[in-house]
């Protein structure tokens, strides 16, 4: 059995041999620091921070892991064209001022890894839209690499799970209009605004992903974007999500479904509980990753209230990694009651994060091999 069937089939409860060792990649810097522990090569810290490169999949057999589950396709799924990145000055501090992308000014200080906090941000109201923005969102095929999947089927590997990206709903217009922006809009004086947003940037991707399916392309699952929560909950209203949102994850995994894809998941920071309700009744059907943070495990609340119909890959505190051979065993043991639920996979709950040890990313991949499915 290899780690496709392995995985496939944890997914639809059935048997397999043994449970699938899976991670969700690395932070570039940890790569950086095995290289200068003599772990790895600095040639191949490098190469191997791409999610499902050679490169790291040569890593991952050091390791002992099966595959990184975050093996997917994606297509051009943000502004198209995109904004010209520029800096706008430099401040007495030495952080740069610089507008992104997506139309977002950032602070930026040098050598700061985090995510650069945001200055201010050009989607403000409907003149901005119609101006600077509808046209950057609408579908081109330029936007989906056809020619290249039109022969995916025959050149992948087919060991592994591979999935298809289907973007965001909402999670990619966060990063655009920021989270400031993102609540003004919610209220804005044009009550029709942020609506026409939502749908105009998810009937492009609707689109895309239509046109990815036309080339004749398949796939074991499919998988979102969103981060939309944060430590205490949602940064929007569950009902006003529930109307905004609802109806484009229903037609987008409507459209998985006709096409054979039946496991369908959501990666979502931060606590997720008021959002589950509509993305499992309009078809998602995966939680992933499962993010512990300071709330510890979301998923055995969510599969006791949702039942079979809610699987996870996630739910490993990797902060484990970074201890001790006794806290790695600790959270297997936790681990083990949640896999004896079925349609679940133990995965680290982000990327490997800066100080893990190499030898206890060794010691937690040969060990989760060991729980019984």
């Amino acid at each position: 059995m290899n780690t496709r069937e392995r995985c496939m089939n944890i997914l639809h409860y059935k048997d397999v041999d043994r449970m699938p060792a899976v991670h969700f990649g690395y932070w570039n810097e940890l790569l950086l620091e095995w290289a200068e522990q003599g772990h790895i090569s600095k040639e191949m810290a490098i190469a191997a921070a791409a999610d499902s490169s050679p490169a790291q999949q040569e890593l991952d057999k050091i390791l002992g892991w099966d595959c990184n589950w975050y093996n997917t396709v994606g297509w051009n799924s943000g502004l198209y064209p995109a904004f010209e990145r520029k800096e706008l000055e430099i401040l007495p501090d030495g952080s740069h001022r610089v507008m992104n992308e997506n139309g977002v000014i950032e602070r930026i200080k040098p050598g700061v890894v985090s995510i650069p906090s945001e200055d201010d941000y050009l989607l403000k109201d409907r003149e901005a839209f119609e101006t600077l923005y509808r046209h950057r969102m609408q579908f081109s095929p330029d936007r989906v690499a056809s020619e290249w999947l039109k022969s995916f089927n025959e050149t992948r590997n087919k060991e592994l799970p591979v999935g298809l990206h289907l973007g965001s709903v909402l999670g990619q217009l966060r990063e655009i209009t920021t989270v400031v922006g993102m609540s003004y809009l919610m209220y804005d004086e044009d009550e029709e605004l942020f609506a026409d947003i939502i749908d105009t940037f998810a009937d492009m991707q609707y689109k895309c992903v239509e046109a990815v399916f036309e080339t004749g392309a398949r796939f074991d699952f499919a998988h979102y974007w969103e981060d939309i929560c944060f430590k205490s909950g949602p940064l929007l209203s569950p009902t006003l999500f529930d109307e905004l949102c609802a109806k484009h994850y229903k037609k987008r995994n409507e459209l998985c479904h006709k096409h054979g894809i039946d496991i369908i998941s959501l990666d979502c920071d931060g606590v997720t509980e008021k959002l589950i309700p509509t993305w499992i009744e309009n078809g998602v059907n995966v939680m992933f990753p499962i993010e512990i943070g300071t709330w510890g495990d979301q998923f055995e609340a969510a599969r006791n209230k949702w039942g079979e119909r809610i699987l996870g890959v996630g739910g490993m505190d990797k902060t484990a990694l970074r201890k001790d051979k006794a806290a790695v065993d600790a959270e297997i043991e936790r681990l083990k009651r949640l896999s004896a639920m079925g349609g679940f996979i133990p995965c680290p709950d982000h990327r490997i994060m800066p100080g893990s040890r190499f030898e206890l990313v060794q010691y937690y991949a040969e060990e989760i091999k060991k729980i019984g499915v």
